[in-house]
Protein backbone atom coordinates (compact mmCIF):
# COMPACT_ATOMS: atom_id res chain seq x y z
CA UNK A 1 0.00 0.00 0.00
CA UNK A 2 2.03 3.25 -1.22
CA UNK A 3 -1.23 5.72 -0.66
CA UNK A 4 0.29 5.90 2.90
CA UNK A 5 0.73 9.99 4.32
CA UNK A 6 4.10 10.55 6.14
CA UNK A 7 5.02 14.02 6.87
CA UNK A 8 7.64 13.39 8.75
CA UNK A 9 9.56 12.55 5.20
CA UNK A 10 8.27 16.16 4.41
CA UNK A 11 10.15 17.54 7.25
CA UNK A 12 13.55 19.18 6.14
CA UNK A 13 16.07 16.89 5.95
CA UNK A 14 19.38 18.75 6.05
CA UNK A 15 21.15 17.18 9.07
CA UNK A 16 24.49 16.13 9.51
CA UNK A 17 26.77 15.66 6.89
CA UNK A 18 23.99 16.57 4.73
CA UNK A 19 23.79 20.55 6.23
CA UNK A 20 27.48 20.69 4.65
CA UNK A 21 26.79 18.74 1.73
CA UNK A 22 22.74 18.73 0.79
CA UNK A 23 19.57 19.55 -0.67
CA UNK A 24 16.20 19.81 -0.03
CA UNK A 25 13.41 20.84 -2.29
CA UNK A 26 9.48 21.34 -2.06
CA UNK A 27 7.79 20.97 -5.35
CA UNK A 28 4.47 22.16 -6.57
CA UNK A 29 2.96 21.85 -9.92
CA UNK A 30 -0.49 22.79 -11.07
CA UNK A 31 -3.19 24.26 -13.48
CA UNK A 32 -5.33 27.96 -13.25
CA UNK A 33 -7.00 29.56 -15.88
CA UNK A 34 -7.03 33.22 -17.07
CA UNK A 35 -9.94 35.46 -15.40
CA UNK A 36 -10.00 37.32 -18.52
CA UNK A 37 -10.03 35.44 -20.87
CA UNK A 38 -10.60 31.59 -19.33
CA UNK A 39 -7.64 30.43 -21.07
CA UNK A 40 -5.99 27.85 -19.24
CA UNK A 41 -2.21 27.35 -17.87
CA UNK A 42 0.09 25.13 -15.50
CA UNK A 43 2.46 26.94 -13.14
CA UNK A 44 4.95 25.54 -11.18
CA UNK A 45 7.04 26.57 -7.46
CA UNK A 46 9.63 25.16 -5.76
CA UNK A 47 11.27 25.74 -2.43
CA UNK A 48 14.90 24.48 -2.71
CA UNK A 49 17.67 24.64 0.22
CA UNK A 50 20.96 23.84 -0.15
CA UNK A 51 23.63 23.86 2.44
CA UNK A 52 22.50 26.04 5.53
CA UNK A 53 25.62 24.91 7.63
CA UNK A 54 27.94 26.84 4.94
CA UNK A 55 25.39 29.85 4.95
CA UNK A 56 25.71 33.70 5.75
CA UNK A 57 24.03 36.92 5.25
CA UNK A 58 24.01 36.75 1.57
CA UNK A 59 23.07 33.63 -0.62
CA UNK A 60 26.21 32.16 -2.07
CA UNK A 61 25.27 31.06 -5.75
CA UNK A 62 27.65 28.45 -6.83
CA UNK A 63 27.63 29.69 -10.70
CA UNK A 64 29.31 33.18 -9.45
CA UNK A 65 32.77 33.13 -11.31
CA UNK A 66 34.36 34.77 -7.72
CA UNK A 67 32.70 31.77 -5.65
CA UNK A 68 33.96 29.29 -8.37
CA UNK A 69 37.50 30.30 -8.49
CA UNK A 70 37.71 30.57 -4.14
CA UNK A 71 35.92 26.93 -4.18
CA UNK A 72 32.75 28.17 -2.23
CA UNK A 73 29.98 26.25 -2.09
CA UNK A 74 26.41 26.89 -2.81
CA UNK A 75 24.36 28.26 -0.34
CA UNK A 76 20.77 29.65 -0.14
CA UNK A 77 16.92 29.28 -0.49
CA UNK A 78 15.90 29.47 -3.99
CA UNK A 79 12.09 30.12 -4.66
CA UNK A 80 12.21 28.85 -8.30
CA UNK A 81 8.66 29.76 -9.99
CA UNK A 82 7.29 29.70 -12.77
CA UNK A 83 5.20 28.71 -16.11
CA UNK A 84 4.70 26.67 -19.23
CA UNK A 85 3.76 27.16 -22.97
CA UNK A 86 3.66 30.43 -24.04
CA UNK A 87 5.50 33.06 -22.61
CA UNK A 88 7.09 30.03 -20.35
CA UNK A 89 9.87 31.09 -18.12
CA UNK A 90 11.73 29.83 -14.95
CA UNK A 91 12.20 32.70 -12.23
CA UNK A 92 14.71 32.44 -9.17
CA UNK A 93 14.95 34.38 -5.95
CA UNK A 94 17.48 33.90 -3.20
CA UNK A 95 17.51 34.24 0.57
CA UNK A 96 20.89 34.33 2.19
CA UNK A 97 20.08 31.93 5.40
CA UNK A 98 20.09 34.84 8.16
CA UNK A 99 16.89 35.17 6.34
CA UNK A 100 15.76 31.98 6.25
CA UNK A 101 13.51 30.25 8.81
CA UNK A 102 13.18 26.61 8.85
CA UNK A 103 11.25 23.94 10.89
CA UNK A 104 12.25 20.76 11.42
CA UNK A 105 9.26 19.41 12.80
CA UNK A 106 6.27 18.42 11.52
CA UNK A 107 4.95 20.35 9.87
CA UNK A 108 7.47 21.14 8.01
CA UNK A 109 7.39 25.12 6.86
CA UNK A 110 10.36 27.34 5.00
CA UNK A 111 9.84 31.34 5.50
CA UNK A 112 12.14 34.16 3.79
CA UNK A 113 10.24 37.54 3.92
CA UNK A 114 7.19 36.98 1.72
CA UNK A 115 7.55 34.07 0.58
CA UNK A 116 6.19 30.76 2.28
CA UNK A 117 5.77 27.09 2.31
CA UNK A 118 4.13 24.31 4.24
CA UNK A 119 1.74 21.24 4.04
CA UNK A 120 -1.26 23.33 3.42
CA UNK A 121 -0.63 26.68 1.95
CA UNK A 122 2.26 28.55 0.36
CA UNK A 123 2.46 32.41 -1.01
CA UNK A 124 5.37 34.37 -2.55
CA UNK A 125 6.64 36.35 -5.07
CA UNK A 126 9.60 36.18 -7.35
CA UNK A 127 10.58 38.78 -9.71
CA UNK A 128 13.47 39.10 -11.98
CA UNK A 129 14.75 41.85 -14.49
CA UNK A 130 18.13 41.53 -16.31
CA UNK A 131 18.68 38.14 -16.02
CA UNK A 132 20.76 37.87 -19.27
CA UNK A 133 23.54 39.77 -17.62
CA UNK A 134 23.13 37.52 -14.63
CA UNK A 135 23.68 34.23 -15.66
CA UNK A 136 24.92 32.58 -12.33
CA UNK A 137 21.40 33.59 -11.24
CA UNK A 138 20.41 30.47 -13.66
CA UNK A 139 17.00 32.62 -14.26
CA UNK A 140 14.99 33.75 -17.46
CA UNK A 141 12.88 37.02 -17.18
CA UNK A 142 9.28 37.63 -15.17
CA UNK A 143 7.08 37.74 -12.20
CA UNK A 144 5.17 35.44 -10.31
CA UNK A 145 3.03 36.02 -7.42
CA UNK A 146 1.08 33.53 -5.97
CA UNK A 147 -1.32 32.55 -2.73
CA UNK A 148 -2.67 29.04 -2.80
CA UNK A 149 -4.40 26.72 -0.27
CA UNK A 150 -3.01 22.99 -0.58
CA UNK A 151 -4.92 19.67 -0.02
CA UNK A 152 -2.68 16.59 -0.54
CA UNK A 153 -5.15 13.50 -1.65
CA UNK A 154 -3.03 10.93 -2.33
CA UNK A 155 0.30 9.81 -1.91
CA UNK A 156 3.12 7.87 -2.87
CA UNK A 157 5.18 6.72 0.07
CA UNK A 158 7.99 4.96 -1.74
CA UNK A 159 8.47 2.25 1.11
CA UNK A 160 11.40 1.09 3.73
CA UNK A 161 14.10 3.25 1.16
CA UNK A 162 13.31 6.34 2.82
CA UNK A 163 12.12 5.25 5.78
CA UNK A 164 13.67 7.02 9.27
CA UNK A 165 17.01 4.66 9.24
CA UNK A 166 17.49 5.22 5.89
CA UNK A 167 17.46 9.00 5.92
CA UNK A 168 19.10 9.16 9.08
CA UNK A 169 22.56 7.03 7.63
CA UNK A 170 21.52 8.89 4.37
CA UNK A 171 22.70 5.71 2.25
CA UNK A 172 20.69 7.34 -0.68
CA UNK A 173 21.93 10.24 -2.98
CA UNK A 174 18.92 11.34 -3.62
CA UNK A 175 15.68 10.31 -2.06
CA UNK A 176 12.12 11.04 -2.98
CA UNK A 177 8.62 11.49 -0.95
CA UNK A 178 5.62 12.47 -2.66
CA UNK A 179 2.96 13.19 -0.16
CA UNK A 180 0.79 14.42 -2.93
CA UNK A 181 1.22 12.89 -6.19
CA UNK A 182 -2.49 13.96 -6.33
CA UNK A 183 -3.13 17.52 -4.68
CA UNK A 184 -6.02 19.90 -5.13
CA UNK A 185 -4.79 23.50 -4.97
CA UNK A 186 -6.54 26.67 -5.07
CA UNK A 187 -6.46 30.16 -5.21
CA UNK A 188 -5.08 32.64 -7.03
CA UNK A 189 -1.48 33.33 -9.48
CA UNK A 190 -0.82 36.45 -10.90
CA UNK A 191 2.17 35.87 -13.89
CA UNK A 192 3.59 38.65 -15.32
CA UNK A 193 0.44 41.02 -14.69
CA UNK A 194 -2.21 38.72 -15.87
CA UNK A 195 -4.71 36.91 -12.84
CA UNK A 196 -5.33 33.21 -13.00
CA UNK A 197 -8.03 31.69 -10.84
CA UNK A 198 -7.01 27.83 -9.82
CA UNK A 199 -9.71 25.78 -8.60
CA UNK A 200 -9.36 22.03 -6.69
CA UNK A 201 -11.41 20.69 -9.68
CA UNK A 202 -9.23 21.67 -12.51
CA UNK A 203 -5.96 22.15 -10.72
CA UNK A 204 -4.28 18.57 -11.51
CA UNK A 205 -2.16 19.20 -9.22
CA UNK A 206 0.98 17.68 -7.45
CA UNK A 207 3.47 17.79 -4.63
CA UNK A 208 6.99 16.01 -3.80
CA UNK A 209 10.12 16.58 -2.40
CA UNK A 210 13.41 15.51 -3.58
CA UNK A 211 16.60 15.96 -1.08
CA UNK A 212 20.21 14.03 -0.79
CA UNK A 213 23.70 15.30 -2.06
CA UNK A 214 23.48 14.92 -5.60
CA UNK A 215 21.13 14.39 -8.51
CA UNK A 216 20.54 11.57 -10.75
CA UNK A 217 21.32 10.95 -14.64
CA UNK A 218 18.91 9.96 -16.35
CA UNK A 219 16.15 11.98 -14.73
CA UNK A 220 12.80 10.71 -15.16
CA UNK A 221 9.51 12.22 -13.96
CA UNK A 222 6.12 11.05 -15.53
CA UNK A 223 2.84 12.04 -13.72
CA UNK A 224 -0.81 13.56 -14.38
CA UNK A 225 -4.35 13.25 -12.52
CA UNK A 226 -6.46 14.34 -15.25
CA UNK A 227 -6.93 10.60 -16.70
CA UNK A 228 -9.76 9.70 -19.05
CA UNK A 229 -10.46 5.55 -19.49
CA UNK A 230 -10.16 4.62 -23.34
CA UNK A 231 -12.28 1.85 -22.54
CA UNK A 232 -14.96 3.50 -21.00
CA UNK A 233 -14.59 7.15 -21.50
CA UNK A 234 -15.18 8.13 -18.02
CA UNK A 235 -13.22 10.64 -16.24
CA UNK A 236 -11.00 8.92 -13.87
CA UNK A 237 -11.90 10.98 -11.07
CA UNK A 238 -9.74 9.01 -8.01
CA UNK A 239 -6.62 7.75 -9.83
CA UNK A 240 -3.11 9.60 -10.42
CA UNK A 241 0.16 7.78 -11.33
CA UNK A 242 3.20 9.16 -10.65
CA UNK A 243 6.49 7.17 -12.47
CA UNK A 244 10.26 8.71 -10.99
CA UNK A 245 14.25 7.89 -10.64
CA UNK A 246 16.47 7.09 -13.06
CA UNK A 247 19.82 5.57 -11.91
CA UNK A 248 19.79 5.75 -7.81
CA UNK A 249 23.16 5.69 -5.62
CA UNK A 250 23.58 3.73 -2.73
CA UNK A 251 26.60 5.86 -1.81
CA UNK A 252 28.37 5.90 -4.77
CA UNK A 253 27.53 2.54 -6.29
CA UNK A 254 24.93 2.77 -9.06
CA UNK A 255 21.63 1.30 -9.39
CA UNK A 256 21.18 1.18 -13.48
CA UNK A 257 17.94 2.25 -14.72
CA UNK A 258 15.77 2.14 -12.13
CA UNK A 259 12.43 3.75 -11.60
CA UNK A 260 10.08 3.68 -8.94
CA UNK A 261 5.93 4.17 -10.32
CA UNK A 262 2.80 4.19 -8.23
CA UNK A 263 -0.97 4.04 -10.01
CA UNK A 264 -3.66 4.82 -8.48
CA UNK A 265 -6.41 3.56 -10.15
CA UNK A 266 -10.05 4.30 -8.99
CA UNK A 267 -8.73 3.75 -5.50
CA UNK A 268 -6.91 0.04 -6.13
CA UNK A 269 -3.02 0.51 -5.54
CA UNK A 270 -0.97 -0.98 -8.17
CA UNK A 271 2.50 -0.69 -7.32
CA UNK A 272 6.27 -1.00 -9.37
CA UNK A 273 9.20 -0.69 -6.97
CA UNK A 274 12.73 -1.86 -7.16
CA UNK A 275 12.89 -1.82 -3.81
CA UNK A 276 9.94 -3.97 -2.28
CA UNK A 277 12.13 -7.11 -3.86
CA UNK A 278 9.44 -9.59 -3.29
CA UNK A 279 7.05 -8.04 -5.95
CA UNK A 280 10.04 -8.98 -8.39
CA UNK A 281 9.79 -5.87 -10.11
CA UNK A 282 10.94 -5.28 -13.85
CA UNK A 283 11.60 -2.31 -15.50
CA UNK A 284 12.65 -1.36 -18.63
CA UNK A 285 12.31 2.05 -20.42
CA UNK A 286 14.26 5.11 -22.66
CA UNK A 287 13.60 9.03 -23.55
CA UNK A 288 14.49 10.62 -26.40
CA UNK A 289 14.54 13.65 -27.60
CA UNK A 290 13.14 14.81 -31.27
CA UNK A 291 13.63 17.75 -33.24
CA UNK A 292 10.33 19.11 -31.77
CA UNK A 293 9.55 16.72 -28.99
CA UNK A 294 10.34 14.88 -25.80
CA UNK A 295 9.06 11.36 -25.49
CA UNK A 296 9.02 8.57 -22.54
CA UNK A 297 8.41 5.16 -22.85
CA UNK A 298 7.77 2.63 -19.67
CA UNK A 299 7.38 -0.74 -19.23
CA UNK A 300 7.18 -2.11 -15.57
CA UNK A 301 6.03 -5.55 -14.56
CA UNK A 302 5.49 -7.55 -11.36
CA UNK A 303 4.24 -11.01 -10.95
CA UNK A 304 0.94 -10.07 -11.58
CA UNK A 305 0.51 -7.04 -12.74
CA UNK A 306 2.16 -4.71 -15.44
CA UNK A 307 2.07 -1.09 -16.84
CA UNK A 308 3.23 0.22 -19.99
CA UNK A 309 3.42 3.90 -20.21
CA UNK A 310 4.10 6.08 -23.20
CA UNK A 311 4.18 10.14 -23.06
CA UNK A 312 5.28 13.06 -25.34
CA UNK A 313 5.70 16.67 -24.93
CA UNK A 314 6.36 19.12 -27.45
CA UNK A 315 9.88 20.97 -26.51
CA UNK A 316 7.83 24.46 -27.50
CA UNK A 317 5.98 23.85 -24.13
CA UNK A 318 9.20 23.01 -22.29
CA UNK A 319 11.57 24.42 -20.02
CA UNK A 320 15.24 23.33 -19.71
CA UNK A 321 15.33 23.89 -16.13
CA UNK A 322 18.61 25.44 -13.95
CA UNK A 323 19.96 23.30 -10.61
CA UNK A 324 23.41 23.22 -9.26
CA UNK A 325 24.65 20.80 -6.62
CA UNK A 326 25.79 21.20 -3.49
CA UNK A 327 28.99 20.58 -4.16
CA UNK A 328 28.80 23.69 -6.87
CA UNK A 329 28.82 21.68 -10.24
CA UNK A 330 25.95 22.11 -13.10
CA UNK A 331 26.54 19.02 -15.23
CA UNK A 332 22.59 19.36 -15.86
CA UNK A 333 22.22 21.49 -19.04
CA UNK A 334 19.56 19.68 -20.64
CA UNK A 335 16.86 19.15 -18.42
CA UNK A 336 13.72 19.32 -20.10
CA UNK A 337 10.18 20.07 -17.82
CA UNK A 338 6.98 19.94 -18.57
CA UNK A 339 3.24 20.18 -17.44
CA UNK A 340 1.38 19.31 -20.67
CA UNK A 341 2.28 16.01 -21.31
CA UNK A 342 -0.07 13.85 -23.60
CA UNK A 343 -0.28 9.82 -23.84
CA UNK A 344 -1.99 6.68 -22.84
CA UNK A 345 -1.02 4.25 -19.65
CA UNK A 346 -1.86 0.61 -20.03
CA UNK A 347 -2.46 -1.44 -17.28
CA UNK A 348 -2.79 -4.94 -16.86
CA UNK A 349 -3.65 -8.19 -14.83
CA UNK A 350 -1.27 -10.85 -16.17
CA UNK A 351 -2.20 -10.42 -20.28
CA UNK A 352 -5.86 -8.88 -19.63
CA UNK A 353 -5.95 -5.35 -19.80
CA UNK A 354 -7.70 -3.44 -16.68
CA UNK A 355 -7.84 -0.34 -18.76
CA UNK A 356 -6.17 2.05 -21.12
CA UNK A 357 -6.01 5.38 -19.65
CA UNK A 358 -5.78 8.66 -21.96
CA UNK A 359 -3.46 10.89 -20.10
CA UNK A 360 -3.17 14.98 -19.95
CA UNK A 361 -1.55 17.78 -17.98
CA UNK A 362 1.13 15.12 -17.58
CA UNK A 363 4.30 16.52 -15.40
CA UNK A 364 7.55 15.45 -17.42
CA UNK A 365 10.98 15.74 -16.91
CA UNK A 366 13.70 13.86 -18.54
CA UNK A 367 17.65 14.60 -18.85
CA UNK A 368 21.40 13.42 -18.51
CA UNK A 369 24.92 14.48 -17.54
CA UNK A 370 26.53 16.54 -20.21
CA UNK A 371 28.63 13.94 -21.84
CA UNK A 372 31.98 15.27 -20.97
CA UNK A 373 30.95 15.44 -16.89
Amino acid sequence: MFNKSDITRNACQLFGPQAKRGYDWWWHSFTGRSESTGKEKSFFVEYFLCNPALGGDEPILGQKEENRKEGRKPSYLMVKAGSWGEDSAQIHRFFGWKEIEVSYSVPFSVKAEDNFCTEDRMYGKVKVEGAEEKPYLMSQNGEMEWDLSINKKVAFNVGYGAGRLFRRIQLFEMFWHAEGMKTEYSGVVVWNGERYIVSPESSYGYSDKNWGKDFTSPWVWLSSCNLVSAVSGKKLEDSVFDIGGGCPKIGPIPLKRKLLSAFWYEGKCYEFNFSKFWTFTRTSFYSKETEDEIIWHVEQKTVRYSMVTDITCKKKDMLLVNYEAPNGKKLHNRLWNGGSGEGRVKLYKGKKLIDEVICRNVGCEYGEYDKEA
